[in-house]
């Protein structure tokens, strides 16, 4: 492979290759929770607006995470998305055996059952319609059933391997 200007040297396609260019894109940060035989959530920053009708979302979560066997039998799923304020939310629910939903964790049983994280910017509950196979992944698609977009403050961000807030 040769340098091309401005763009460097091209590398061989690897999975640290992925990740490095994807610490270079800023996420959005959210925590997807399930229930069960108990309540399972974990911060992903792969959430993604599918479709506004039907109202469609989709996330991917790996199938070696604890929170998979959970998600991959559930119906429906919560999604929340971070505020600036919530980076130890986040950092809970990225954690390897973490309680996450023990205190300070502030939570309730929204509809459908789902655990709906108090003070978020915005929270959905949304039927699954999809767990499509991607590598080590799923991809689940499901479809916003109720929410609350009405959170106060500015989102959460995820950026070079760290939580970050949003700048003007």
């Amino acid at each position: 492979m040769t340098a091309t200007p401005d763009l460097g040297v091209p590398q061989l396609a690897s999975p640290d290759l992925l990740r490095a260019v994807f610490r270079q894109h800023a996420a959005g940060v959210a925590v997807i929770t399930a229930h069960g035989d108990r309540p399972v959530g974990f911060t992903a920053t792969s959430l993604n607006s599918v479709a506004a009708e039907p109202p469609l979302i989709s996330f991917g979560i790996g199938t070696a995470s604890s929170s998979w066997p959970i998600v991959s039998q559930a119906d429906h799923i919560g999604v929340h998305v971070l505020g600036e304020h919530q980076r130890e939310l986040a950092a809970t629910f990225a954690r390897s055996g973490a309680d996450r939903f023990a205190p300070p964790t502030r939570w309730r049983t929204g509809p459908a059952g789902v655990p709906v994280l108090d003070g978020v910017l915005a929270w959905l509950v949304c039927r699954v319609v999809a767990r499509v196979p991607a590598g080590d992944h799923r991809i689940v698609v499901a479809e916003a059933v109720a929410g609350d977009p009405a959170g106060a403050g500015r989102p959460l961000l995820y950026h070079q391997g760290r939580f970050n807030a949003l700048r003007d």
